[in-house]
């Protein structure tokens, strides 16, 4: 019987849709599979909403502060290899300052602004193909009111 010999749970991540100027703020990072690209993206902590997430990621990944504004999708994806299965909700938002001098987090190589004919000429170094998807939703026009969402702290 499935599920009897352990317990199952997504991982529920955050993913940040940061568009300037017809470029999207991504990340370069070190992952089991090497080198790939992802929207500024992490787990969500204990005792944590969902905006908080977003917020602290982009800002421990790229530096910059970012307000998130508008939910672009709840996406959910089971890694291939069958062990994760990652609940990914995508926020759009306000970007913030800079910080320059801040160090960003372990295993990240650099934040990057790269245009949608950049993010799709590098298909194959993609961290998930939740990196394309939220892209092209964001362009789609894809935004839902943060209202949907209900943290009870």
């Amino acid at each position: 019987m499935r599920g009897m010999d352990r317990i199952w749970k997504p991982n529920v991540t955050v993913a940040a849709l940061i568009e300037r100027d017809g470029r999207f703020l991504l990340v370069e990072e070190e992952t089991d599979a090497g080198i790939r690209f992802n929207q500024p993206a992490g787990h969500l902590d204990e005792g944590e909403s969902l905006v908080a997430a977003c917020a602290r990621e982009a800002l421990e990944e790229t530096a910059h502060h970012f307000v998130p504004t508008e939910l672009v999708g709840i996406y959910q994806w089971p890694r291939p290899q069958g062990d994760v299965t990652y609940l990914r909700f995508a926020f759009a938002g306000k970007l913030g300052a800079h910080e320059a001098a801040r160090p960003l987090d372990a295993g990240i190589l650099r934040a990057v602004w790269m245009t949608v004919e950049e993010i799709e000429a590098c298909i194959e170094r993609h961290r998930s193909p939740l990196v394309l998807q939220c892209v092209r939703d964001w362009l789609a026009g894809r935004r839902y009111p943060l209202e949907l969402i209900r943290h009870y702290g």
